[in-house]
């Protein structure tokens, strides 16, 4: 279900990563999150973000499903209990990120980076980037590739992850409801990976995409 207009009913969750037990500060967001919602009559999802599979510990989830309910903190969507938004872990919809990320290459938002972690895959001279005000990471190497060939390049089988094409001039702005106007020079942020190249998103993309589709608004 593609959301529309934002809905009068509040909407929040708690997505927490199953590859440990649930910490004090996980516990912590979930009761913040719970809390609002019942406070406002809203809804409180429980969202499995799940894309780690490295770290992925398939005995975190029983843990932190009984942990939640020992405490009381019952969720109106997610595992278990449904909801008109799901699938509720983020494993099972790959696809949905995929499809985002597309639209930003075609858009030229994002390109195919083919860079190893040892060649190229982060700033080689920490220094310079550090006089220029600039964000330490990725040196940009396959940012200005041609679209076409990388794309080739990608339909060979040869391994990329996808990058946002971050804007290198000017500045952005976004609206904190506690902290207010929050204003960041686009020269000190990093062109960070959306897709790895086993095809799983990194929370940069997963996060955005589905708090937009599951309609959150806190």
């Amino acid at each position: 279900m593609a959301p529309s207009t934002l809905p009068n009913t509040v909407r929040v969750r708690f997505p927490p990563s199953p590859t440990g037990l649930l910490h004090v500060g996980g516990l912590r967001s979930a009761l913040f999150n719970w809390l609002f919602a019942r406070h406002t009559g809203g809804v409180f999802i429980l969202r499995i973000e799940d894309t780690d599979r490295k770290r992925y510990d398939p005995r975190a989830l029983p843990d932190l499903l009984e942990s939640l309910r020992w405490l009381g903190l019952d969720w109106d969507e997610g595992p278990e209990v449904g909801g008109d938004y799901g699938p509720y872990f983020q494993s099972q919809r790959t696809h949905l990120y995929r499809q985002y990320a597309q639209q930003l290459l075609d858009s030229g938002d994002a390109y195919y980076c083919f860079c190893a972690p040892s060649r190229g895959g982060s700033d080689t001279n920490p220094e310079e980037t550090t006089r220029r005000g600039a964000a330490a990471g990725y040196n940009r190497r396959c940012r200005d590739l041609d679209p076409g060939s990388s794309a080739e390049r990608v339909a060979r089988g040869e391994a990329a992850v996808v990058r946002l094409k971050m804007p290198l001039t000017g500045r952005t702005t976004f609206h904190d409801l506690i902290r207010g106007d929050i204003t960041v020079e686009n020269s000190t942020q990093d062109d960070v990976v959306l897709l790895k190249s086993d095809g799983y998103p990194t929370y940069h993309l997963a996060n955005v995409v589905d708090d937009h589709l599951m309609c959150v608004t806190h």
